[in-house]
C-alpha cells in the first residue's frame, strides 16, 4: 500500500509500503523506508523518547518553507527484538504536517500531541489522548 507524507506542497516521502505497527489503544502507526524519506528537509533533534515495547526512538525536525517543524517524525535504530524490522524506519505525526495519505485516503491525526497514530476510516476507536481516556 502506497504511504505519503506532504507538507507545503512537497512530498517528504513516498513509499510502496512500509510497516503498521498497532499498540493497544492506539491507531496504527505507519514506519516508511528510511529511502523514501526527504532526509535534506529533516534536521536531527535532540529529543529522545523511550517506548517500553519498541525500544529508544529519536526525532528529526522538519525545516519547511513555512518554518520549522518540531520534532515531525522518529524512528527506532535498534528497537527491541519483537520490533526489529522497522530499525531506520521513519513515522511521522500526522497532526504535524499538511497530509498523510494511506492509499488515496488521507488520515486523520491521533489526538493529543504525544502519539502518532494514523486513523483511517476503517479504523475506530477510542483511542489514547482521546477526551475520556484519561487513565488508560
Amino acid at each position: 500500500m502506497r504511504l505519503q507524507v506532504i507538507h507545503d506542497g512537497e512530498t517528504l516521502a513516498d513509499a510502496a509500503g512500509g510497516f503498521r505497527v498497532l499498540e493497544t489503544s492506539h491507531p496504527p502507526c505507519y514506519y516508511l523506508p528510511p529511502d523514501s524519506v526527504r532526509w535534506d528537509r529533516l534536521v536531527a533533534s535532540e529529543t529522545r523518547t523511550f517506548c517500553e515495547f519498541k525500544g529508544r526512538a529519536r526525532y528529526w525536525h522538519l525545516s519547511a518553507p513555512s518554518g520549522t517543524v518540531t520534532d515531525v517524525c522518529w524512528a527506532y535504530d535498534n528497537p527491541v527484538a519483537s520490533h526489529a524490522d522497522i530499525a531506520g524506519y521513519v513515522s511521522f505525526y500526522a497532526g504535524r504536517v499538511d497530509a498523510c495519505l494511506v492509499g488515496e485516503e488521507r488520515v486523520q491525526a491521533q489526538a493529543g500531541s504525544f502519539y502518532g497514530g494514523w486513523i483511517t476510516s476503517n479504523i475506530r476507536g477510542p483511542f489514547k489522548g482521546e477526551p475520556g481516556t484519561e487513565g488508560w
